[in-house]
């Protein structure tokens, strides 16, 4: 695990939708005491090019420090852990 209190948070937030992954994941960073780097992917083709170039599926993407810790149920595995 990760020793810092820094997360970075990849998240969808476009017109017509924002993602209820990565508000729940925003929330829940800022409930474990994480100061968030909350970096907004605010179109379509942001985030298509965001998830080709990290080779994931989804959004969000939560960074820890240097760790990618995945999205929002990987997040919840890794809070758990704590």
């Amino acid at each position: 695990m990760t020793d810092t209190n820094e997360a970075t948070l990849y998240r969808m937030v476009l017109p017509d939708h924002v993602c209820p992954f990565g508000l729940r994941a925003k929330a829940l960073l800022e409930g474990a005491g994480y100061a968030v780097d909350d970096r907004l992917l605010v179109s379509r083709e942001e985030v298509d090019r965001f998830k080709q170039d990290q080779g994931v599926d989804t959004t969000p993407q939560i960074f820890i420090g240097d760790h990618r810790i995945g999205g929002s149920d990987a997040l919840d595995a890794y809070l758990a852990e704590r």
